[in-house]
C-alpha cells in the first residue's frame, strides 16, 4: 500500500479544515476567531516538519515541499483575486460616499483597471508586455535617480563615504577613462590600465564592504520572518483576523 502522508496532510490542511470551518463558522458562532488559528498553526507546521521527516514516509523520494508549493501557488491566486475585489470593494464605496481621500481611491481604481486590461489584452494577443515592462522600467529609472540625489548628499562623515563608493561604482562600471583619454592617443594605455585597476576596485567594493552589508540585512530580515512566523504559528500575531495582538 503506498501512502502518501504529503498528500493526505495536504488534501487535510487545504481542503477539508477550511470546509469545516466554514461550517463551524455557521454553526458555532463563538469558533468563528479560532478556526484561523488552527488553520495557521497547521500550515506552518507542516513545513517545517517536512524539513525533519524522512521523504519517504512523506510523499516518495521528492518529499512534501514539490507539491506544497504548488498548492501554495493556487491559494496565491486565490488570494490575489480577494485582494483585487477587497480594493474593487474599498474603492468604489469611498467614491460613492465622497469620503477622505476618494480622488486617490478614483486614480487606484483607474490605474487598476487600466493596468489589468493591458495586462489580460497583452497575454492573449502576445503584445504590449515588453512595452509596459520597458515603461515601468523607464518610470523606475527617475526614482533611482531622485532617491540617488536624496541619499548622495554630502552631509556627514557617512554620507560621504557612501557618495565617494557610489562614485566609484559607477565609473568602474563604464569606460569613463577610456572615453576622456580618447582624445589623446598617447594617455589611452594608461587608461586602459588605470580603467582595469578601477574595475577591480569596484568588484572589491561590490563583494567585500557591500556583501557584508547584504548579510547582515538578509541575517536581520531572516530573524524577523522566523520570529513572526512563529508569533503567528503560536495564535500570539492576530492581525490578519482584525483582532490585533490579542482577544
Amino acid at each position: 500500500m503506498n501512502f502518501e502522508f504529503g498528500r493526505v496532510a495536504l488534501v487535510v490542511l487545504f481542503a477539508l479544515l477550511p470546509i469545516v470551518g466554514i461550517a463551524l463558522g455557521f454553526f458555532v458562532p463563538a469558533l468563528r476567531a479560532r478556526g484561523p488559528l488552527f488553520v495557521a498553526f497547521f500550515a506552518g507546521i507542516i513545513p517545517i516538519l517536512s524539513l525533519y521527516i524522512p521523504r519517504q514516509f512523506l510523499s516518495g523520494e521528492t518529499g512534501m515541499r514539490p507539491r506544497l508549493d504548488q498548492w501554495l501557488i493556487i491559494v496565491y491566486g486565490f488570494a490575489l483575486l480577494l485582494g483585487i475585489v477587497n480594493v474593487i470593494q474599498n474603492g468604489t464605496r469611498k467614491i460613492a460616499r465622497r469620503e477622505k481621500g476618494w480622488p486617490y481611491s478614483a486614480v487606484l481604481m483607474t490605474g487598476l483597471f487600466i493596468t489589468g486590461g493591458l495586462g489580460i489584452w497583452g497575454a492573449v494577443s502576445g503584445q504590449g508586455i515588453t512595452t509596459l515592462q520597458a515603461t515601468i522600467f523607464a518610470l523606475l529609472a527617475f526614482f533611482m535617480a531622485s532617491a540617488a540625489f536624496r541619499a548622495f548628499r554630502a552631509r556627514n562623515t557617512e554620507a560621504t563615504i557612501l557618495l565617494a563608493a557610489g562614485i566609484l561604482v559607477m565609473a568602474g562600471r563604464v569606460p569613463l577613462l577610456e572615453f576622456l583619454a580618447a582624445p589623446f592617443p598617447p594617455l589611452q594605455p594608461a587608461a586602459a590600465g588605470a580603467s582595469q585597476g578601477l574595475g577591480k576596485l569596484t568588484e572589491w567594493i561590490m563583494q567585500t564592504p557591500n556583501g557584508a552589508a547584504q548579510s547582515g540585512i538578509i541575517i536581520g530580515a531572516a530573524l524577523g520572518a522566523a520570529s513572526m512566523a512563529i508569533r503567528v504559528i503560536l495564535g500570539i500575531e492576530r492581525g490578519y483576523l482584525g483582532l490585533g495582538g490579542g482577544e
